[in-house]
């Protein structure tokens, strides 16, 4: 007598049974096994009723109730923009993080050289093996990013998402494209190049034209009223540490709202 458990379900019969190809078969044997020792499918099963429970409580959309799904093709492309600038993030963040490896956020060298940041941009740049190649798609991610989200944006406005009952979504899509936009303006800082130090400079003044608090903002961000190693290090502990942990936190609510309520076809 086997003392072996017995497959209730007899997932590998039912799966010869089947005509599958390579990839299924991978993908259903290792789903069996992963099932078999944490109950993986249990705990699928739960998220799928979850999913239904929810969007059975949402308003059908203006496609499924007018039966519009082939009148407004022309608009498809523009409901990417959003998924579009959510994979221009995260190939900045990846290639960001290998580029923080070089780099040395300090302002001036003990023997004199004028910016050790620079130096490791120029090195990154000229002497290391796919440098220039990784510190470009990391700029133009951002570049993307920055254009994909702002035009994500005039497609939520224009097509009226940003209405009952997603007023909220909206909102945080405007805090998400003000971080984006504050990602570019520390990134842009980190070079310490001719263009980094006026952008800096503009940065400080602006902070000091604010009434009552400029210089207490300026002190906060640019550590002072001149740019130092404190301005550098304030720029880079935000665009390295601050800035991807918040903003990847709200990308991550900003689709689950999506992805509970639906998406918004146009009016």
């Amino acid at each position: 007598m086997s003392l072996e458990r017995k497959d209730e379900h007899d997932h590998k019969g039912w799966m010869e049974s089947r005509e599958l190809t390579p990839i299924e078969s991978v993908y259903l044997t290792v789903l069996v096994w992963l099932d078999r020792r944490l109950r993986v499918v249990d705990y699928l099963e739960i998220l799928e009723d979850l999913y239904y429970k929810v969007n059975m409580q949402m308003p059908k959309s203006h496609t499924e109730q007018y039966n519009l799904d082939n009148k407004f093709w022309y608009w498809y492309p523009l409901y990417a923009l959003g998924s579009f600038s959510t994979v221009a993030y995260i190939v900045a963040a990846i290639s960001g993080a290998l580029l923080g490896f070089y780099y040395a956020p300090a302002a001036a060298a003990a023997d004199g050289s004028p910016t050790v940041a620079y130096d490791s941009v120029m090195l990154i740049m000229g002497q290391l093996n796919l440098g220039y190649f990784l510190r470009s798609v990391h700029r133009w991610a951002a570049q993307i990013m920055v254009a994909a989200v702002f035009l994500h944006m005039l497609r939520v406005y224009f097509t009226g998402s940003y209405k009952e009952p997603r007023e909220l979504n909206w909102l945080i899509g405007i805090v998400l494209i003000s971080l984006t936009l504050v990602f570019g303006y520390t990134g842009y800082l980190l070079p310490w190049s001719q263009l980094s130090f006026w952008a800096g400079q503009i940065g400080v003044e602006m902070s000091l034209s604010i009434p009552l608090i400029g210089e207490w903002v300026a002190q906060l961000m640019f550590g002072g009223f001149t740019l130092s190693q404190a301005t550098l290090q304030r720029m880079y502990i935000l665009h390295v540490f601050f800035l991807p942990f918040i903003t990847t936190a709200i990308i991550a609510v900003h689709i689950g709202i999506v992805w509970m309520q639906g998406i918004a076809e146009p009016h």
